[in-house]
């Protein structure tokens, strides 16, 4: 072969490999382009804002975001990324993860994102979430509150720990919107026991009944194009989940009260019994919040990590005092 003869035999296979191997960069950086092109609308759809009230808030034109939007842009600086992650209402493990996809490298450490976005204006209510945080800090279960869109306002450690193993991801981590967690997240099946059945098909059916007492939501909507866009999870939304619900009624498909299981990613736990218990007091219903606690029966083991020595009340011979004691 004359080319070869010319260049040597090693020097063709490099040649050779290298351009495998740029081949390959090539297609990763195409992937990579969609995939930031993907993070900034699907975290803009997420809050039910357009492409209007992104420039707005950025200060630039509608021009100009949409061709941040589209990838045209010839150097994503610091000052661009960090002025998306506020006007994303982004936290610090989205703008870490941002700033991976964007440019492979971590944020600013001097960055922290600006969780007053998620409280209320009102000064009795943000002053009443406060207590709230206490409060649901000292319960041993997982617990935290949600709006009408599964968005989460507050966690404790306890549902901290719970999803500790979780890796980042731009639009569905535990601890921004639950239902987008369940749904999309890759991690979801390693916690959620019985993920398909048990978790996305009554979390769905649920979000059913949601869009349709608010179709003009955009938060909701946002999350229902994310489905469509799914072939597996629009298959459950629109199969699965009336199938569902003819076999096991209306019913089942609450908030409150349904029985699950869930995989504690801590040693000597493993499989664990879930009862889910939703309630919402007036200041919560006022502010459009829902208190959701995984009740957690005991684990198959003795617990270690940061969990080690708590009680389980329902594991100790608790009872309500409602009811007298049958001695």
């Amino acid at each position: 072969m004359p080319h070869l003869a010319a260049v040597g035999q090693s020097d063709g296979l490099v040649r050779a490999g290298e351009e495998r191997l740029a081949g390959e960069e090539s297609a990763r950086g195409a992937v990579r382009s969609e995939r930031r092109k993907e993070i900034l609308r699907q975290r803009r759809e997420e809050l039910g804002l357009s492409q209007e009230d992104l420039a707005s808030r950025l200060r630039i034109s509608v021009r100009a975001y949409g061709n941040w939007e589209r990838g045209l842009v010839k150097e994503w600086t610091d000052r661009k990324l960090l002025a998306l992650a506020e006007a994303l209402e982004m936290s610090e493990r989205q703008c870490f993860w941002l700033f991976r996809v964007m440019v492979d490298r971590d944020p600013p450490p001097t960055w922290r994102a600006a969780e007053e976005n998620r409280l209320p204006r009102d000064p009795a209510q943000r002053d009443y979430l406060c207590d709230y945080a206490a409060l649901m800090e000292a319960s041993p279960y997982p617990t935290f509150l949600v709006d009408h869109r599964w968005d989460v306002a507050l966690t404790n450690s306890a549902f901290d720990r719970l999803f500790q193993s979780v890796r980042p991801h731009p639009t569905a981590l535990p601890d921004d919107n639950f239902l987008r967690f369940v749904l999309f997240h890759p991690d979801a099946a390693a916690v959620l026991e019985d993920h398909e059945p048990g978790w996305c098909v009554p979390l769905l059916a649920q979000f059913a009944a949601a869009l349709a007492a608010a179709p003009d939501d955009e938060g909701l909507r946002s999350i229902r194009q994310e489905v469509a866009r799914d072939p597996f999870m629009e298959a459950a939304y629109r199969y699965g989940v009336p199938h569902w619900l003819s076999t096991h009624g209306e019913q089942a498909a609450r908030r409150d009260g349904a029985v699950r299981t869930v995989r504690h990613p801590e040693p000597g736990w493993g499989p664990v019994r879930c009862r889910t218990v939703a309630e919402s007091g007036q200041m919560l219903e006022a502010m459009g919040l829902t208190r959701i606690t995984f009740v957690l029966s005991s684990p198959q083991g003795p617990p270690t990590g940061p969990a080690a020595g708590t009680d389980f009340p329902r594991q100790q011979g608790a009872r309500l005092r409602a009811v007298p004691s049958l001695d």
